[in-house]
């Protein structure tokens, strides 16, 4: 079946506008007919359900743009990887809901509430960020399994352990302004700063290498949300970082 650009838009539930500004950065190209109206197919019909899941999933459209593209891209996987995200986003949201609800019913002496329990929906919280915010670039850098025990030692954490892994996002960047401001990636305090960088990621994955750490940082540079969070603290943190971390990798 055919669709018109009006058409399409009503079924799909976007605008015309965003149907003409997909076609614009050559997202979704639909076919022209010779009085200049665009078609689109069912080729395009699936395609638009793929950007527009990815969008649910506040994907960049640059983003989306070059996974599709790509010569490794494959719909059904795709759709397999939204549907574990969107589990993962549900069960995370359930689990906050369930905890703010008994933090509720603590606070007004109807029940207890043990430290575990409060911590709890924090930690889903963070994990709920950090899919939203990188899920699906991860998962496909890292693949599902990882991701998804990273996920699990997260969640697997005493409130000590998440506290000091907290404590320990704080202490780096406190430090990292410092060693910026010294100016040298291979000083003691940059190197320290790393130090720290490899205790807090041992709060999360699974394993630890230098190949992966090193790969991390330069994630820093390469992704402009990593590169914009470092430099709040100090334009040039997210190279100054990564070029630290080559050191501390390569001892």
């Amino acid at each position: 079946m055919e669709y018109s650009i009006n058409q399409l838009a009503k079924l799909a539930g976007v605008t015309t506008r965003t149907l003409r500004y997909y076609d614009q950065i050559e997202l979704l190209r639909p076919r022209r007919v010779s009085n200049g109206y665009r078609i689109y197919g069912q080729a395009e019909v699936d395609l638009l359900q793929q950007i527009l899941l990815f969008r649910a999933l506040d994907m960049p459209l640059n983003e989306i743009k070059r996974i599709i593209r790509s010569n490794e891209y494959d719909s059904t996987a795709a759709l397999q990887t939204h549907l574990q995200a969107l589990q993962i986003k549900q069960a995370q949201m359930d689990a906050l809901i369930a905890n703010v609800e008994k933090t509720i019913a603590a606070s007004k002496g109807e029940m207890t509430m043990n430290n575990a329990e409060k911590f709890e929906g924090l930690k889903r919280k963070l994990v709920t960020e950090n899919e939203e915010a990188y899920g699906p670039e991860v998962r496909a850098k890292y693949g599902d399994a990882a991701i998804n025990a990273s996920n699990a030692k997260l969640m697997g954490l005493s409130p000590g352990q998440y506290a000091r892994a907290q404590e320990l996002s704080a202490q780096i960047n406190a430090q990292l302004k410092t060693a910026f401001e010294q100016g040298d990636p291979a000083g003691e305090l940059a190197q320290q700063v790393c130090a720290l960088h490899k205790e807090w990621l041992g709060y999360f994955w699974q394993s630890y290498s230098k190949e992966a750490h090193l790969g991390l940082a330069q994630t820093y540079v390469d992704d402009p949300r990593f590169t914009a969070y470092y430099d709040t603290i100090a334009a040039g943190c997210a190279q100054f970082l990564r070029d630290a971390l080559a050191v501390f990798c390569a001892q």
